[in-house]
């Protein structure tokens, strides 16, 4: 499919080289500092209109400052490399190898970061409407807290655009939403006793074992139904005891719960008073605390629902129309994703959020990590032409 070519042979080398640059750069969550500082240096050059970060570490750049308004949000943070030497290029090195660029984050998302922050200054060189501002968003944390980022940014800055772009991987899809999440923290109590005289205490681990079983077999129906459908998963597991001698007197696990559309927060609610039913046990939302690289302590309360933007809303609309011009015919599907994103927080505020990004989501977070080369130009094309469309 041919595109429509919006960046000159000069720029493209300049993202791609921007692109490794960014990979190159270890940027775990709560340690962006270093990816911040970069990704600011670059929208000055790119001579945006005003690159502010905030108290918690995130980071927007505007261009254009009309009424009408347009957000491209991307997280800079990754997930840890465990595995370097079992990567074909190395998991830091952003070597491009038969037109992919691979490394940790290529994907998930510093080519989204890239793509979006050169796409707002080509939209300007394009032929940019007076009446419209482009703000552009490099995000920090959200791999532990997603949404948390853009909570606080919006509120710090008095921030609401009209429209926002997700720019996590969708192999450059029109995504239309994402499915939800709770992440669910379940304790069983018991009474401590030495382990010469169990008789004496209750066992929180014997207490949480059919806990255990009714979660198993609660995934297991879920998993029965036809796609779309959630999932239940217990990633966690940990204990309170006195000592190795002693009876343990509390005992926790934590569940991670994707829904889906339709899902609601009292169906959720019931399944977990249900897997406890009977037991010595509670169940709460897993709230997680954090700092982020400034040193801000972060809250993050993990339940959001599933959502999904209509095809006939004036955003998606508005993409069909970027995605034809760029590729030259209408998008033969639309994307859904089954992960969370940063969306949680403009879909909850009621702002139209859509997603689009270079790179394959099921190369995400795994080794040998990579991203399309000509994926990644596409994306700051669309992006640029979406802006004009505003």
């Amino acid at each position: 499919m041919k595109t429509l070519d919006l960046l000159s042979p000069e720029v493209e080398n300049d993202l791609i080289r921007f692109t490794q640059d960014l990979v190159r750069i270890k940027s775990l969550t709560g340690g962006e500092e270093e990816i911040i500082a970069s990704v600011a240096k670059k929208m000055k050059e790119l001579e945006y209109d005003e690159v502010t970060i905030d108290s918690m570490g995130n980071l927007v750049g505007r261009i254009g400052s009309g009424k009408k308004s347009i957000m491209f949000d991307s997280h800079v943070d990754t997930v840890d490399v465990n595995d370097a030497e079992e990567w074909d290029e190395p998991p830091f090195s952003g070597n491009i190898v038969e037109g992919n660029l691979w490394g940790r984050g290529s994907v998930d998302m510093k080519a989204g970061v890239a793509a979006s922050i050169y796409a707002a200054a080509i939209a300007r060189k394009i032929g940019l409407g007076s009446d419209t501002s482009i703000y552009v968003s490099c995000t920090v944390m959200e791999e532990d807290c997603d949404g948390e980022n853009l909570k606080h940014l919006f509120k710090e800055l008095d921030l609401s655009p009209d429209y926002v772009v997700i720019c996590e991987p969708s192999d450059n899809k029109i995504t239309l939403g994402h499915n939800g999440k709770a992440q669910i923290s379940v304790k069983t109590q018991g009474v401590s006793a030495h382990g010469s005289a169990p008789e004496k205490g209750e066992n929180a681990i014997y207490e949480m074992a059919e806990i255990i079983q009714r979660i198993e077999k609660c995934n297991e129906v879920l998993m029965s139904k036809d796609r779309p459908r959630g999932t239940l998963v217990m990633s966690d597991i940990s204990c309170k005891s006195a000592s190795l001698n002693a009876v343990p007197s509390e005992r926790e696990v934590y569940l991670d719960r994707r829904m889906v559309l339709g899902e609601t927060e009292d169906d959720i609610k019931k399944q977990m008073d249900d897997a406890i039913e009977g037991k010595k046990a509670s169940w709460t939302v897993g709230t997680l605390f954090r700092q982020s690289w400034t040193g801000m302590e972060v809250r993050y309360d993990p339940f959001h629902l599933a959502w999904r933007i209509k095809e006939d809303h004036v955003l998606t609309k508005m993409c069909i129309d970027a995605y034809q011009k760029v590729f030259g015919a209408e998008p033969d599907r639309f994307e859904y994703w089954d992960f969370g994103t940063n969306a949680v927080t403009p879909v909850s505020m009621g702002i139209p959020t859509i997603g689009f990004g270079p790179g394959e989501h099921k190369l995400a977070h795994m080794r040998n990590e990579h991203c399309r080369v000509q994926k990644i130009i596409e994306a700051c094309s669309f992006y640029a032409q979406l802006a004009r469309n505003i």
